[in-house]
């Protein structure tokens, strides 16, 4: 059964002076808050290592920010701003970005209404000399509101993945009221991100540094990673009250062969790193069932885990995957999800969980409250209480499961 819950419960005072506009001089200066059993402590996010259990699998989410805001100009001189959500033609992220001559991506168009379908000059106020050799252009295919589909087109040969790393910046979040600088290419971007494809950073990865990943591997924690490629609705609030009338918009992802056996094998407590590794860990379970009753891997659907009861243990579900990947001779899982987490939903696998301080009445404050069995407000208590920065660049926490 859907669950019917009221999303003004979880709302709080968020003073617009405790939003961290800005990233700390250290990454793993930041603070950290600890949570299990109702108890809440601090420490600073580079002493993370101490409180991860010597037998722990670490999943991080390696994907990497695009720079996704690209500026046009009509031949009015009227400026427009085209957010690229994902990719349409080719529809593959690598393929996409390694397209030299045209692509096709779905938008949010800024100003879409005064777009008249015109094709749009990117502007260049540099006059930045490798920009105009590109001469990028962009037509609009489709729209719907506020978002299209856009072809863009170039002339130099360049793949896509380089354009958008001269002509756009990075899709910083806009409740950090300012616009996007030299510091967020770096500093919004996660030190071990790798695959090309989020329009948003997975954040609670944001804090960790070489000094505290190597003292990871000097306590012998497992460490594995995923791709989830984060969507621009991430992070939105959900409107209208009633939480079974907000829609999740679907995230790609990829899980490899190794990490799913390693999953199926249990054993290991299992710590992930941000509510993205989260969902893309929680969706494997649904994805297995598919497999035992459909005989193949179906993406996950919003409701999902809640529409009925499911009889497979965890290690059956996650062994179904493992079994259909091996007859195919596929080494990853590569498929996607809309799975919302709430109270009430039932964790599968994950026992810990490292992130950052959430948006009120969004889905994210959701996820945190079905994770510490309802007890969010302790936390969120005790971060304004206790001079914690919040949201993307603000301070970290980890959260013990509640069984």
């Amino acid at each position: 059964m859907i669950p019917l819950i009221d999303i003004k419960e979880f709302t709080y005072p968020l003073p617009p002076e405790r939003i961290a506009r800005y990233p700390l001089p250290e990454r793993d200066s930041s603070k950290l808050l600890l949570y299990k059993n109702g108890i809440v402590k601090e420490d600073v996010f580079r002493n993370l290592p101490s409180y991860i259990p010597e037998n722990t699998l670490m999943v991080f989410n390696e994907t990497k920010v695009v720079p996704a805001r690209l500026h046009f100009r009509r031949p009015t001189g009227a400026h427009l701003e085209i957010f690229c959500l994902e990719p349409v033609d080719p529809c593959e992220y690598n393929t996409s970005f390694e397209t030299t001559s045209s692509c096709s991506w779905k938008c949010v168009i800024g100003n879409a209404k005064r777009w008249k379908g015109d094709i749009l000059e990117l502007l260049n106020p540099d006059d930045d000399p490798r920009v105009s050799a590109m001469n990028l252009r962009a037509t609009l295919v489709s729209r719907e509101g506020q978002t299209g589909i856009v072809r863009f087109q170039w002339d130099d040969g360049a793949p896509f993945s380089r354009v958008m790393e001269l002509c756009g910046t990075i899709p910083i979040p806009p409740y950090l009221g300012r616009e996007s600088e030299d510091v967020d290419r770096d500093r919004y971007q996660t030190l071990y991100a790798r695959i090309r494809g989020s329009v948003a950073a997975p954040t609670a990865g944001l804090h960790f540094t070489q000094r505290v990943l190597d003292a990871l591997n000097a306590k012998g924690i497992d460490r594995e990673s995923v791709c989830l490629h984060v969507g621009a609705g991430t992070f939105l609030p959900v409107k209208g009250g009633d939480v079974a009338g907000h829609r999740m918009h679907r995230e790609p992802f990829s899980v490899s062969l190794e990490l799913l056996k390693k999953l199926a094998a249990g054993g290991k407590s299992l710590t992930a790193v941000g509510t993205t590794s989260v969902r893309t860990l929680e969706s494997l379970y649904y994805i297995g069932v598919s497999c035992i009753e459909n005989g193949v891997p179906c993406e996950v659907e919003q409701w999902a885990p809640y529409i009925r009861e499911y009889p497979y243990s965890t290690a059956e579900a996650l062994g179904a995957i493992v079994a259909w990947l091996e007859r195919n001779s596929v080494d990853h899982l590569v498929s996607g999800t809309r799975i919302i987490i709430v109270p009430g939903f039932r964790f599968r696998l994950v026992d810990q969980m490292v992130t950052n301080f959430h948006q009120p009445e969004s889905t994210l404050i959701l996820l945190v409250s079905a994770f510490v069995g309802g007890d969010w407000r302790t936390i969120y208590d005790y971060a304004l209480s206790h001079g914690f920065r919040f949201l993307s660049y603000g301070d970290s926490s980890l959260l013990e499961r509640s069984i």
